[in-house]
């Protein structure tokens, strides 16, 4: 099991960065858009600059749903490959099996 703390930071970038999403992709548009003026370009990327820095989708950490560790873990899924694993074991995840050979 992670660290709590760990835990919570992950979910407060979580939500940060939903709740800046529109904005920020506003002012990445401005900023990428040649045809405007070099000064409302600065402008927005002042702007941009001045957000929280962990309102950026890239600051938010894959962590897995079940346990909370930063490694290994499926996308699609969202849990770690230890979990899927023990939930292979249970019997909770229909078709899995553990092989052997």
């Amino acid at each position: 099991m992670a660290k709590l703390s760990s835990i919570n930071k992950n979910n407060r970038r979580i939500k940060l960065s939903e709740k800046f999403f529109k904005k920020r992709t506003k002012l990445k548009k401005i900023i990428m858009n040649k045809k405007l003026s070099l000064e409302e370009r600065f402008k927005a990327q002042q702007k941009l600059s001045k957000l929280p820095r962990n309102s950026a989708k890239n600051r938010v950490r894959n962590r897995c749903q079940i346990t909370g560790r930063p490694h290994g873990v499926y996308r699609k899924l969202k849990i770690s490959r230890i979990a899927l694993r023990q939930l292979g074991l249970q019997g909770k995840i229909p078709g899995m099996v553990k092989s052997s050979w």
